[in-house]
């Protein structure tokens, strides 16, 4: 079921990205300051999108997803350390 979900959505992407790089055509320059492009603007629109998205994945996995792993990874210490049968003397 995932894998078709998975192709129809390629599917819609490289579509998505044939239609807007056929109608953005023209050429747009790219000052990069150590180096200038000469790139179809079809091809920086889909290129910034890109970046947008990578960009945020990334900052969302600093930002979400590793605090709630360390968080859970303590929580499951902390429970495994009061455990009735675990080694750590809680008289101490």
């Amino acid at each position: 079921m995932y894998r078709i979900i998975f192709i129809i959505i390629m599917v819609l992407a490289i579509g998505l990205g044939l239609l807007v790089g056929t109608l953005n055509s023209d050429s747009a320059s790219v000052d990069l300051l150590f180096i200038q492009l000469e790139w179809p603007l079809g091809l920086l629109i889909l290129s910034a999108s890109a970046g947008g998205l990578f960009l945020g994945l990334i900052l969302a996995w600093f930002f979400s997803i590793l605090p709630l792993r360390s968080q859970l990874r303590r929580s499951r210490n902390r429970e495994a350390s009061s455990a009735p049968g675990s080694l750590k003397n809680s008289n101490d």
